[in-house]
């Protein structure tokens, strides 16, 4: 795996690094290198000695610092000099970088691979409000999901409930372990709001189509066998309600992502990511009735929780607030 040298002047890299654990999870062969007031170039070079001395493959390393021509790239760019055939450096770091790079390593086994793939990632993460202060783009896709293509129904690679929908950790590491080629929110409460339609819109990543539509609409599409061959559908939803009513409805789901379920009045919460009311519990296990299996995790590096388990704990608590 290539090893990743996030660096700059101050604790930044140790902030995005932290940044970038919470929305893609805990990464190995990552460190973060700081150089800090009372301290020159050396001191950085020899904390860039040490990290690359940690690494599984010190042939393989990719170092993302916050300025070109500042003290932490001239020291990285030293220790570059000795391997330039395989280590790279990419100056400007910023999240959607860092968070890109780490995808990337699941498929990329170069640091120069790497390196020239996530540039266009970095400058797409920079954004304006208000838009019109953008440069001119092509006009976004629209928000229902439109006729035409090869004959077919939908492939669907990933059903997912979370209760924040298109963010971080769907936009980057699950459409980059899936592959979509089009994200749809299903929600009659969504489908109704202009102002989150926008945001999912906004929030979609380059390549890939977000659209937002009304639970009886999606059950209208996955009968569509004419027009939608080709197509990788990742489906999000806020609650398993709207996932059972899928699923009745004829929607072929045999998998469920179970990633965030947030907390509310009368909700009992059996880890840290998701809260259940009685409604929900009998819900699972409506779908469990189904045949709906579950898979419960936040990003796709995290290890799979048991739904029995956390559901028969959530149901406990219940019982003791009865």
């Amino acid at each position: 795996m290539v090893g990743i040298i996030l660096a700059s002047h101050g604790e930044f890299a140790e902030g995005i690094l932290q940044s970038g654990s919470m929305i893609f999870g805990e990464q190995e062969n990552v460190k973060a290198v700081t150089l800090m007031p009372s301290e020159g170039p050396d001191d950085i070079k020899a904390k860039m000695q040490e990290a690359v001395s940690t690494f599984d493959n010190p042939d393989q390393v990719l170092f993302l610092v916050d300025l070109w021509g500042g003290t932490p790239f001239n020291q990285a760019n030293s220790l570059f000099e000795e391997h330039k055939d395989t280590w790279a450096i990419v100056a400007g770091m910023n999240l959607p970088m860092v968070i890109e790079a780490y995808a990337s390593r699941f498929s990329m086994e170069s640091a120069q691979e790497i390196a020239a793939h996530i540039i266009e990632t970095a400058k797409e993460g920079v954004k304006v409000k208000p838009e019109e202060l953008e440069p001119k783009t092509a006009a976004a896709p629209a928000q229902s999901v439109p006729k035409g293509g090869a004959p077919g129904k939908f492939q669907y690679v990933l059903a997912r409930i979370d209760s924040r929908l298109l963010h971080g950790q769907v936009a980057t590491s699950w459409t980059k372990t899936t592959q979509p080629t089009r994200i749809i929110v299903v929600s009659d409460a969504v489908a109704k709001d202009e102002l989150r339609k926008k945001l999912i819109q906004q929030a979609a990543p380059s390549g890939t189509k977000a659209h937002v539509v009304p639970v009886e609409q999606m059950i209208k599409l996955s009968k569509d066998d004419q027009h939608f061959g080709g197509q990788r559908a990742l489906l999000l939803f806020e609650n398993p309600q709207d996932v059972l009513r899928v699923v009745e409805g004829g929607v072929p789901l045999d998998t469920v992502n179970v990633g965030s379920m947030s907390h509310s009045t009368g909700k009992v919460q059996p880890n840290k990511v998701l809260a259940f009311d009685q409604n929900d519990i009998d819900t699972f296990r409506k779908l469990e009735e189904n045949g709906v299996k579950f898979d419960v995790r936040k990003v796709p590096s995290d290890s799979r929780g048991n739904m029995n388990e956390i559901l028969k704990r959530a149901q406990n608590e219940l019982n003791k607030q009865k």
